[in-house]
């Protein structure tokens, strides 16, 4: 996707906002039950800020796998950003992928809640790189 500095920016604010209010949903989701939805809403929280930070950063990416790629090769590899929050993307993504699309996996309410306060420093620690 080819952007001017506006549209970049414009996208990397709209990514960081739907990062956030993604995150916010999952309360909601795992106070009803929605573990399944609670775990891929978790993934896409974390995915757009991500997304966010490559473009940001002018990095091309086409395919989830693409970003986690682009993620660790860029900012994981080189201490940008901790080890552990590449882990737990990809983790992340696992759990999202099966809940998704595996019929006999059953998700929990700590599988989902393990990652609340991570995700939400991996989305905080993205921000900062941002308006570096």
């Amino acid at each position: 996707m080819s952007l001017n500095d506006k549209d970049r920016k414009d996208v990397v604010k709209l990514r960081l906002e739907k990062a956030k209010n993604t995150l916010a949903e999952i309360l909601i989701l795992l106070e009803n039950k929605f573990f399944r939805t609670a775990a891929n809403r978790m993934y896409y929280a974390c995915y757009y800020a991500a997304t966010a930070l490559l473009i940001n950063k002018g990095i091309e990416t086409h395919t989830h796998n693409g970003v986690q790629t682009m993620l660790g090769k860029h900012f994981v590899t080189n201490g940008k950003i901790d080890k552990s929050f590449g882990k737990m993307y990809r983790q992340l993504f696992n759990l999202r992928q099966s809940g998704d699309y595996e019929d006999w996996v059953i998700i929990e309410e700590e599988d989902i809640r393990q990652f609340l306060d991570p995700a939400e420093k991996f989305i905080a620690e993205i921000e900062t790189l941002i308006e570096c």
